[in-house]
C-alpha cells in the first residue's frame, strides 16, 4: 500500500512532506521535514503553505530520503 504523500514549502523556503492519511489527532496528521523529522503538523498546511516543484533537487533530496527509511510514496 502506497503512503499519500503532499510536498509543501514554508515561506523561509524549508520543505515539509505531509501524509493526510496518518491522522496524528483532530485536524492534523503525520509530517517528515529534514531536521526534526516525523511530526504532528495541521492538515491545513496542505491549503496554507505554497506547491512545489516535484522536479525541485531539495523536493528530490527529501523524496529520496523518505523511500530510504521505508516510504511507499504516492503524490497526492
Amino acid at each position: 500500500m502506497a503512503d499519500r504523500v503532499v510536498f509543501r514549502r514554508f515561506p523561509e523556503g524549508d520543505l515539509v512532506a505531509l501524509f493526510p492519511d496518518q491522522g496524528e489527532g483532530p485536524g492534523l496528521c503525520n509530517s517528515y521535514q529534514h531536521v526534526g523529522q516525523h511530526g504532528a503538523a495541521s492538515l491545513e498546511l496542505m491549503a496554507d503553505l505554497a506547491e512545489v516543484d516535484m522536479g525541485a533537487p531539495d523536493v528530490l533530496a527529501l523524496w529520496n530520503e523518505l523511500v530510504a527509511i521505508g516510504y511507499k510514496l504516492e503524490i497526492k
